[in-house]
């Protein structure tokens, strides 16, 4: 692959020409690390420092460590999906003709993120796309599921519209064949299917199982068995020409839609829909995906705008994530929505993306019991947990329109995964359309100096926070009231001085207790500080179907159960 169909410069790994290449078989690094030293990239000096302390030569590799590496991988049935983002982005967004080579094993064949990603590439007939699959029958504990029927495998792959070549994987020329054939294929991806033997070459090591991931037991005597020592150098081809992406402006002129305050109500998913589609409009490097809700997510705001830079994903979030990240890895700013529930189901998908460093946006719907009557299965009720978990994350909870907009923007240029979680229902418009929010910040909406204790909301318990404090100022009890939309960063400042002054936080969540935004306050005092008194108001149960309103009181998160604890915290004497 290296010698006569790759084309790749090493110096100059961001080369918009270069060819691709993903090792989704992550656990086969020192393959990898060969090959960049097969072809000058790395020397052996560096190569002996494998899986050392401060060595770039991880046991998995990553593009946080080595330039021409193009995504994370060892979590299995990750390369192909992302493959299919960064072929995606060189068929329809760069229009160029790099291709997009990925090495499978044939363990992980067996994950059902590996067939989103077959059907959708078979779908947008990504001929710029080779999958590998190294057919070795043998995975970690014993035999694969289906050995060495290859055309088991090539069954399924041209179930999803792909080309299928099978092949004797230790036949240097087949596989050469192989690469020409894959290359002249038009209007299909193409699989290869190679049939080898695990330590091929090495006697007692040759198809035998039990011995993934174990040391040789006679390194010196595989060599020799092996040829002896050789100082394999490989000269990759030049990528064709100099081509440049497009030019993209910074997004300083994004023309944001804007609501008056005080006036209709509207949801903050339509707000999303409408800033996406206006950020699209400012910067041609935005693009969008969706997991075919995008009427729901108003994601189709930006689908009818700008339509070729928007990728329907259909029921598949793993890909779609995936997908995002391969977008991402090509320069492009995605944002990848679904319902708040659904993205868990593609949550491995995010952890690897924070492992390659990638930046991408999600946004998760239909948050929360606010839903209503659909019931437990379509509520994100873990969502700010799991963001808020994911290494260097930006976790944004809008509570209005005129907040979710300058929210879609800001994100743009954030670093990381950026999760906003966005709701169903229609709230109150309560800032006005200049008001900005600063990641990590949060905006006190009420305060006085004989504020009894703190509320602290986000989301959609902002305007039941706000009435029930206006129920209890008419009863003569003062609380403050602040709007923590940054979940993480979480403005410390604001709330250990709303601690100071008030003694007592109280939280009010659509979200279950553990993860959420009781634990992100908490998160604020524990450098050392004074840990103040913190009561949570948070979903607690296991929700039916009933109306909003229904649900929040349920929950006892609306201004009604807001007030009723203030007021049991008042006659406790809990608060002064």
């Amino acid at each position: 692959l290296l010698a006569n169909h790759l084309r790749y410069d090493f110096d100059r790994p961001d080369h918009p020409a270069n060819d691709r290449l993903i090792l989704s078989k992550g656990h086969a690094s020192p393959l990898l690390y060969s090959a960049f030293k097969a072809a000058g990239a790395l020397d052996d000096e560096e190569l002996l420092t494998f899986r050392k302390m401060g060595s770039r030569l991880e046991g998995h590799p990553t593009p946080r460590r080595l330039p021409w590496v193009e995504t994370a991988t060892g979590s299995l049935g990750q390369g192909l999906p992302v493959g299919v983002g960064v072929a995606l982005s060189g068929k329809r967004l760069e229009r160029t003709d790099y291709r997009v080579w990925v090495l499978c094993g044939d363990s992980e064949l067996a994950e059902g993120s590996v067939w989103e990603a077959a059907e959708h590439a078979g779908h947008e007939r990504l001929d710029n796309l080779v999958a590998i699959v190294d057919v070795n029958r043998l995975g970690q504990r014993g035999p694969t599921r289906h050995g060495h029927d290859l055309d088991a495998y090539a069954r399924r792959f041209r179930a999803f519209d792909w080309h299928t070549i099978e092949i004797d994987g230790h036949d240097v020329d087949a596989v050469d064949r192989a690469y020409g054939e894959a290359i002249s294929t038009l209007g299909q991806p193409t699989a290869i299917l190679a049939r080898t033997l695990k330590g091929k070459g090495v006697e007692g090591v040759e198809d035998r199982e039990g011995l993934h991931g174990k040391p040789l037991p006679d390194a010196e005597e595989a060599i020799a068995q092996l040829g002896g020592e050789r100082n394999l150098v490989v000269q990759v081809h030049q990528p064709p020409g100099d081509r440049v992406l497009r030019s993209v402006p910074t997004g300083s002129g994004v023309d944001l839609p804007r609501w008056e305050r005080g006036g209709d109500k509207t949801a903050t998913r339509d707000a999303y829909g409408k800033a996406l589609a206006a950020l699209g409009t400012a910067r041609d490097d935005i693009v969008a995906l969706d997991g075919e809700v995008g009427d729901s997510t108003r994601a189709e705001y930006f689908a009818k705008e700008h339509p070729d830079r928007y990728f329907e994903c259909y029921i598949a979030e793993q890909q779609m994530v995936a997908a995002a990240v391969g977008l991402a890895a090509r320069g492009w700013v995605p944002y990848a929505s679904s319902f708040a529930a659904f993205l868990t189901r593609a949550y491995d998908f995010v952890r690897m993306a924070s492992v390659s460093g990638a930046g991408i946006n999600l946004a998760g719907s239909h948050a929360g019991v606010a839903i209503g009557q659909d019931g437990p299965s379509q509520m994100g009720l873990e969502d700010l947990a799991m963001f808020r978990a994911v290494h260097d994350s930006t976790v944004l909870y809008p509570c209005d329109a005129n907040q979710t907009a300058r929210l879609v923007a800001e994100t743009a240029g954030l670093d990381g995964i950026r999760y906003l979680r966005t709701s169903r229902g229609a709230t109150p418009v309560i800032y006005d359309p200049d008001e900005e929010f600063p990641i990590g910040g949060s905006k006190v909406l009420r305060s006085s100096g004989e504020d009894r204790l703190t509320v602290v909301a986000a989301g959609i318990t902002v305007p039941e926070a706000l009435a029930a404090a206006d129920a209890l100022d008419r009863e003569g009890i003062r609380v403050r009231v602040i709007d923590l939309y940054s979940v993480k960063p979480v403005d410390r400042p604001t709330l250990r001085q709303a601690a100071e002054d008030t003694g007592c936080l109280l939280t009010v969540e659509d979200h279950h207790p553990e993860g959420g935004l009781g634990d992100a306050v908490l998160d604020a005092f524990l450098d050392g500080r004074p840990v103040p008194r913190l009561v949570r108001l948070a979903v607690r149960t296991m929700p039916g179907s009933a109306s909003p309103e229904e649900q929040l009181h349920a929950a006892s998160i609306d201004a009604e159960s807001i007030a009723a604890s203030v007021r049991l915290l008042v006659e406790q004497a809990i608060v002064p």
